[in-house]
């Protein structure tokens, strides 16, 4: 697979859209709490200006069901690029209504036009060939540069694309090296290649496995997932989070490991809690003894060890979803010991998922880590061993 990739097009002069992920987290006074999705697009940005392009960046923020919903408006966004960048960043009142086609119409070189929240508009997530018209038609070029949604068949994604040519549209700096990194992670990983994979639940994650069993040396389980492969071992999980609908595919994914050989970690022992609440007793118990109406929200001492152990040999760590629930003080230790473990191997390290890139930003384990993905969904997609919609359209015939 073959990427058309920004640094191959002519852009000179030209007016460039780049879809962008700006999806980034905010407190309840708009205040963004961590700026790396914005920070990531900036080595793109800065080669648009200064191949004097004019820019005109693209991105959605949050599920806004009203159109023009306040707490979902880019203009945090715009004053943050506006710090970063040192230049003046022009907000767009709306997505695609005439006063923006003007302003996007009139950009000198340099210029920077951010349009207003995609999602504003419902023919964003519906792939509206009209609305994607709208928006090809503001630009020469099209940049796709938002790793984070190019699973998505989107307009600003995927529809879109059909109103340029393949010397028109390519892939900027971050979403070439997101696909190349997970490309080589799963196709020509260093051995051996250690996958720990948390979260809450084996559905979202039931493709990926399925798909890492046969090209890992272990796998780590961790999160809220573990809990429907030790049921399907026979183990008393209490109040614990279980799909019990997926006890099979739980038994097969186990079975095939080790018809591989390939080595199954599930926690030894958990952090559990009366109930699903930072104030909750809680108190450390082996998997074998979890009190009946308890529910496991951490693995415990122990298991960090294990899993500790397990990673020191590694060559390779792909790690996608916490051990816990982390975002409580009292059930974020086995997370952090883990995020340590990753971030002190001689391994090359990626980090998947938005949940992870977080625990390891708040663990200070962010600048040990090789690689950390600005895509969750996108990730998991790609070591299923998908393509995804918003890069197909970004493929040159070799």
């Amino acid at each position: 697979m073959k990427l058309q990739e920004i640094k191959n097009i002519d852009l000179a002069g030209k007016k460039v859209f780049i879809r962008c992920d700006f999806n980034v987290p905010m407190d309840e006074y708009s205040n963004i709490t961590d700026d790396r999705r914005i920070r990531s697009a900036l080595n793109t940005i800065r080669y648009c200006i200064d191949n004097d392009c004019s820019i005109i960046l693209a991105s959605h923020l949050g599920r806004p069901k009203e159109p023009f919903e306040d707490k979902y408006s880019l203009k945090p966004v715009a004053k943050r690029l506006h710090t970063l960048l040192k230049q003046e960043i022009i907000m767009a009142k709306n997505v695609v209504q005439d006063d923006t086609l003007e302003l996007a119409k009139n950009l000198q070189a340099g210029d920077i036009l951010l349009l207003e929240n995609l999602r504003y508009n419902k023919g964003e997530t519906k792939n509206d060939e009209e609305f994607a018209e709208k928006l090809a038609s503001m630009a020469d070029v099209y940049i796709n540069d938002a790793f984070g949604v190019s699973h998505r068949a989107h307009a600003s994604v995927e529809g879109i694309t059909k109103h340029f040519d393949a010397n028109s549209k390519a892939a900027g700096f971050l979403l070439a090296k997101e696909i190349q990194f997970f490309h080589h992670i799963v196709h020509n990983p260093k051995r051996p290649f250690v996958s720990i994979v948390g979260g809450s639940k084996v559905s979202g994650k039931l493709e990926a496995l399925h798909n890492l069993v046969p090209k890992v040396d272990k796998i780590l389980i961790g999160g809220g997932m573990a809990f429907t492969f030790l049921k399907a071992l026979g183990h008393e999980v209490g109040n614990s989070l279980v799909e019990d609908d997926l006890i099979p595919e739980a038994l097969k994914i186990m079975e095939e490991a080790k018809k591989l050989g390939v080595k199954f970690y599930l926690p030894v022992d958990v952090v559990a809690a009366e109930a699903f609440d930072k104030e909750a007793f809680a108190k450390p118990t082996t998997t074998q003894e979890i009190p009946k109406n308890w529910m496991g929200l951490d693995i415990g001492p122990a298991t960090a060890l294990l899993f500790a152990q397990a990673l020191e040999d590694a060559h390779t760590i792909l790690w996608n979803g916490p051990m816990g629930v982390y975002e409580m003080d009292k059930f974020a230790k086995g997370s952090a010991k883990i995020s340590h473990a990753v971030a002190s191997s001689y391994a090359t390290t990626v980090v998947g998922g938005g949940d992870t890139a977080d625990l390891v930003r708040v663990t200070g384990d962010e600048d040990e880590m090789t690689f950390i993905s600005t895509g969750g969904g996108a990730s998991l997609e790609l070591i299923e061993g998908k393509v995804l919609p918003g890069v197909k359209a970004l493929v040159i015939e070799e």
